[in-house]
Order: structure tokens, then C-alpha cells, then sequence
């Protein structure tokens, strides 16, 4: 990660929420393309050696993406349903993520996240807010590693912009 770029990490078990900050130096409909398409998501969402592999994605409001976390041997480990409820192009956009089986059953909790976009002088602000509908699911998220497997994300994600970038 470039060390001159915003970027804080909140977690707030009072009102169950996490609030990502970080800034990426690339322009807004880049950073805005590699959060929405899905063909770019499955490039950087998910800590190496993880993958993510999207089965199916309709970035609509009441559209939804199915994806899975992959291991190494090839196998989905976790499937996630993410369904979009407000769309704004290039500033922000609001889902509902629930952990899912193979045929998309939803668990009982999820959360809500809201990803709002600015651009200023070349780079881009991405604040990344998650409620948790329970203590229990931010609590259970931070014993899976979602810590440290969100910031190996942001470095994937450098990555993929710094080489999209260089084309």
C-alpha cells in the first residue's frame, strides 16, 4: 500500500459497525469499476492465495451478486449473496451481505454496507460503512480474520489498479 494514502480502520462494537477509510491512487470511475463489476471484484475481493469467483451478478438496484470464496485446491469455502438496494453512479451505493449456502439460502444475519466515492487531485476516497444486524455476526466476522483478510483485499486491489493504470 502506498503510505501516503488515507486509510483507517474502525470497529465499533457499541453500534456493531466497521468503517474502512482508505484513499487509492487512481481516478474515481477506476477505483468505482473495481468495487461494481464483478469480472473486476473477483480479482482483488478475496486475501491471496483465497479467490473470488462470481456465479452470478446484476449490479441494479434489487439486483444481486452470488459469489463464492475459493481455496487453493479449487473448492468454494464460503458463498455470499450481496443484494444492492440504492444505487448512485460514481458516489455511492448501499447492499445487504448475508453469508449463503451453495444454493443461496441466507444465513439468519447479515449486514448492511454503504460505499460512498469522492475524488480529489487524481485520487480516490472510499469510506466503507458495515452494520451488523447482531454483535454476534460483526463478532464471528472478526474471528474469521476479516481484519487482516480486508487490508490483504486493499493490497490486491493496489495492484489491479496500478496495473490497470499502466496499460
Amino acid at each position: 500500500m502506498n503510505n501516503n494514502l488515507l486509510y483507517d480502520f474502525t470497529i465499533d462494537k457499541t453500534t456493531k459497525t466497521v468503517v474502512i477509510t482508505r484513499e487509492f491512487a487512481a481516478e474515481l470511475p477506476l477505483v468505482w469499476d473495481a468495487f461494481t463489476k464483478p469480472e473486476l471484484l473477483d480479482q482483488w475481493i478475496a486475501p491471496k492465495p483465497f479467490t473470488a469467483k462470481t456465479k452470478h451478478a446484476n449490479f441494479e438496484v434489487g439486483g444481486k451478486r452470488f459469489y463464492a470464496m475459493v481455496g487453493p485446491d479449487g473448492q468454494a469455502l464460503r458463498w455470499a449473496l450481496q443484494k444492492y438496494t440504492s444505487i448512485s453512479p460514481k458516489t455511492n451505493y448501499k447492499m445487504f451481505n448475508v453469508f449463503a449456502d451453495a444454493d443461496e439460502n441466507p444465513e439468519e444475519f447479515g449486514s448492511e454496507w454503504d460505499f460512498s466515492f469522492s475524488e480529489q487531485d487524481g485520487k480516490t476516497k472510499v469510506v466503507v460503512s458495515i452494520y451488523n444486524e447482531s454483535l454476534e455476526r460483526l463478532e464471528a466476522m472478526l474471528e474469521m480474520g476479516f481484519t487482516e483478510g480486508f487490508k490483504m483485499t486493499l493490497v490486491n486491489l493496489d495492484e489491479l489498479l496500478a496495473a490497470s493504470q499502466s496499460k
